[in-house]
């Protein structure tokens, strides 16, 4: 096995972080201090924070919708199940929240790059779940909506989930959701 590039352990250290404290709770100094490496190294790869930003959410989003996989891949009841999963995985296996997720709380507070980048999660995630909804035989509205509540509430299951300290919250409302 390789070992890991700079670049991949900037990434890997800043989403950690980034998604237990947000854009804001995170520098280059301590991301530099935790990897072995001096800022400079940093700002080789990420001129500006910015830069870090805009690519930890697209590449999260990338991942997030590759786990995913299409959403005619398989019956919809498959697909909403493997979509509640891979949310389930974020506070389950490491205890912190969507990275996007948390970007999306502070988007008036964001550079304009990482906004654009937050929205984008929030977008491909909508039109996946309202292609799994159209399946099921909804009209195009009807999957919208679902595809909103299905997302705003996975969403809040993580914040519960996480403020409570109890796993067994975001599943309720997960199971909650058929």
């Amino acid at each position: 096995m390789t070992e890991p590039s700079t670049c991949d352990l900037i990434l890997a250290s800043a989403e950690r972080r980034a998604r237990t404290g947000g854009y804001h709770g995170f520098s280059f100094r301590e991301i530099a201090d935790e990897i072995g490496v001096k800022s400079a190294s940093i700002h080789y790869h990420f001129p500006a924070k910015e830069d870090l930003g805009a690519v930890l959410a697209r590449r999260y989003a990338d991942r997030f919708l590759e786990r995913l996989g299409p959403p005619d891949a398989a019956t919809p009841d498959e697909r909403i199940a493997r979509y509640k999963a891979t949310f389930r995985a974020a506070v389950a296996e490491d205890g912190r929240m969507c990275l996007c997720g948390m970007f999306g709380a502070e988007i008036t507070a964001l550079p304009a790059r990482v906004a654009e980048e937050t929205r984008d999660f929030f977008a491909r995630n909508l039109l996946w779940l309202a292609a799994v909804e159209a399946r099921r035989g909804h009209g195009e509205d009807a999957a919208q909506v679902r595809a909103a509540t299905i997302l705003a509430a996975l969403e809040g299951a993580i914040i519960l989930s996480r403020t409570m300290g109890d796993l067994a919250f975001f599943d309720r409302v997960a199971d909650n959701l058929g």
